[in-house]
């Protein structure tokens, strides 16, 4: 099949599954008039790897995900090891927006949002003391 039907059928733009063939992450077989040529089996890997980003993982470790799920030998500790890694990063990325939330809430709460000047959301965004204590959440 051509580029279009394994975007419609695997949901990606076409431009997308080109930037994955140039990277090397999926290989489509070549016509004799040297058009791209997609099997099922490519849709499957595209769907795959959409999946995949879908729940945050990387290109490289997609590009892992895809040589373990092509490895009948592979070992599911393998899998778990990279996922698992990934839970702790989204856990640590989870931490770091509360904190965030924390410092603009706090931000928030002590401007007076009225036409006076001052204004402690400016006065933390441009380092400027401490703004209401609010250096010890960033």
């Amino acid at each position: 099949m051509n580029i279009g039907r394994a975007s419609e059928m695997s949901g990606l733009p076409a431009k997308t599954i080109r930037y994955y063939e140039d990277i090397g992450l999926v290989a489509p077989d070549r016509g004799e008039n040297n058009y791209r040529d997609y099997s099922q089996d490519h849709v499957s890997k595209l769907q795959f790897v959409q999946r995949a980003r879908s729940l945050g993982f990387s290109i490289e470790e997609c590009r892992q995900l895809l040589a373990l799920y092509e490895d009948r030998n592979r070992a599911s500790a393998d899998v778990k090891a990279i996922a698992s890694a990934k839970i702790d990063m989204i856990e640590q990325k989870i931490s770091e927006l509360r904190a965030m939330q924390m410092t603009l809430t706090h931000l928030v709460e002590h401007c007076h949002g009225d036409n006076r000047p001052d204004c402690p959301i400016l006065k933390d965004l441009a380092g400027e003391g401490d703004a209401g204590g609010t250096r010890k959440y960033a």
